[in-house]
C-alpha cells in the first residue's frame, strides 16, 4: 500500500467529515431553537395543586428541551384576570394558558363540555374519552374556530357540592339562593330557583363573608380548607353532581402551536400528560386529611338528598335538550360523551364498583 496515498485519502475524508459536521450544525440548531413563551393561569398560587400544573408543564418542557424551550408562568391577575385567560391566548397576548374550558360558556355553551357538565363523565372516563375516545379531537375541532388548541392538563376528580350558610334539605330550600357556580351547572341550578354567580376563585371568600352570595362550590377539601370557607359557611354538601371528573386544559394559540418544531409539540404533549396525571394524584393524596381537619374545624358534612339529586338530573336533561336543538357543535360533542359514558358505567359497575363497595364496607367496619 502507498502510505502517502493512504494518508492523503484519510486527510481528505477527515476534511469532508469536518465540513459535513459544520454544514449539519445549523440544521440541528434549527430543530431546537431558543424559544420563550408565557403561560397565564386561571388560578392563584394559594390553590397550589391547581397552580402546580403550570409549573409542572414549564419544568418538564425546559428539561426535555435542554433549556431551549422556556415557559414563564403567571398566576391569575399577574397578566390578565383568571377568567380572561383564553382571550389572552386567542389574541396573542400570551402563547398559552392553564384554565378550565367551561369558564368561557358566555362565548358558546360548547366550551362547557371541555371541562365538565352536570351528571357527566367521572375522572377516569374523562381521561379515557379525551385520550382514546376521540374527545380531544372533537374539542379541538371546535376550538379551532376560536384560534385555540388544547391538551388535557389536570383533573380534580369528583368535587364537593359546596358550602352553604343554611341547610339545604329540599328543592324549596334552593329557591332564592345566590350561589357561585360555574359552567352549565348554573343554568341547571337556575331552574331550581338558584341565582348563579360566576366569580373568580380569589374573590369567593370575600363574597361569601359579605353575604354577596349565600353559597359557593369550588373544588374539594384540600383547596376549600386553604381558602377558609368553613369560617363563613359551615354546611358542606356532596357530591358536586355538576363536576364528576372535571378536566383542566392547557390552551395554546393555534398558530403558535402549529409553528413549533414537531419535537417541541411532542414535548408539550408529554408535559401536559404528566401534569394531568399529577393533579389527580395530588388531590387523591391530600383530600382525606383535609376533610378530617375541616370537620374538626366545624364543617357539617351532609349529602344532597335524593329529592335534590333527582330534581337536578331532570333539570339538566331539559338544559341539554334545549342546547342540542339549538347548537350543532354542542350536540356533536355531547352525543360522543353520552355514548362513552353509557359504556363506561356498564363496565364500572361490574368490577370497580363491586370491589370499591366491599373495601369501603371494610373501612367503615374498621377492619381495613
Amino acid at each position: 500500500m502507498n502510505r502517502r496515498h493512504f494518508f492523503r485519502q484519510a486527510a481528505t475524508a477527515g476534511a469532508g467529515a469536518v465540513a459535513a459536521t459544520a454544514l449539519a450544525a445549523p440544521a440541528i440548531a434549527q430543530e431546537s431553537p431558543k424559544i420563550t413563551w408565557r403561560m397565564t393561569s386561571s388560578f392563584t398560587k394559594n390553590t397550589d395543586i391547581l397552580w402546580a400544573a403550570s409549573t409542572d408543564i414549564a419544568a418538564s418542557v425546559k428539561e426535555a428541551s435542554d433549556g431551549n424551550f422556556t415557559i414563564n408562568t403567571f398566576a391569575a391577575g399577574e397578566i390578565v384576570p383568571g377568567l380572561q385567560a383564553a382571550d389572552a391566548v386567542s389574541n396573542g397576548t400570551v402563547e398559552m394558558a392553564h384554565t378550565c374550558s367551561y369558564y368561557y360558556i358566555g362565548k358558546d355553551p360548547t366550551f362547557a363540555l371541555g371541562t365538565a357538565v352536570p351528571f357527566g363523565l367521572n375522572a377516569r372516563q374523562t381521561n379515557s374519552w379525551f385520550t382514546i375516545g376521540g374527545g380531544n379531537e372533537l374539542l379541538n375541532e371546535f376550538l379551532a374556530g376560536h384560534g385555540l388548541y388544547a391538551l388535557p392538563a389536570g383533573n380534580t376528580g369528583a368535587q364537593m357540592g359546596g358550602w352553604y350558610r343554611k341547610e339545604i334539605n329540599t328543592v324549596a330550600d334552593l329557591n332564592g339562593l345566590k350561589m357561585r357556580i360555574a359552567g352549565l351547572a348554573g343554568q341547571v341550578m337556575s331552574k331550581l330557583g338558584v341565582t348563579p354567580q360566576q366569580i373568580a376563585g380569589g374573590d369567593v371568600y370575600a363574597a361569601l363573608e359579605k353575604g354577596t352570595i349565600d353559597a359557593t362550590e369550588f373544588v374539594g377539601p384540600y383547596d376549600d380548607q386553604k381558602l377558609g370557607f368553613v369560617k363563613v359557611a359551615k354546611y358542606y354538601y356532596y357530591p358536586a353532581w355538576w363536576e364528576g371528573g372535571p378536566a383542566v386544559h392547557a390552551f395554546f394559540n393555534l398558530e403558535k402551536f402549529n409553528a413549533l418544531p414537531k419535537s417541541y409539540q411532542r414535548i408539550l404533549k408529554d408535559a401536559c400528560a404528566n401534569a394531568n396525571q399529577n393533579m389527580l394524584a395530588r388531590y387523591d393524596a391530600h383530600n382525606a386529611k383535609a376533610l378530617r381537619q375541616l370537620v374538626a374545624e366545624g364543617a357539617v358534612l351532609k349529602p344532597f338528598t335524593q329529592e335534590i339529586l333527582e330534581a337536578s338530573y331532570k333539570a339538566a336533561q331539559e338544559v341539554y335538550a334545549d342546547l342540542n336543538a339549538k347548537n350543532a357543535a354542542f350536540k356533536k360533542i355531547y352525543d360522543s360523551q353520552q355514548a362513552f359514558k353509557k359504556d363506561g358505567y356498564l363496565w364500572n359497575q361490574i368490577a370497580e364498583y363491586s370491589y370499591d363497595t366491599f373495601m369501603m364496607t371494610q373501612q367503615r367496619k374498621g377492619t381495613l
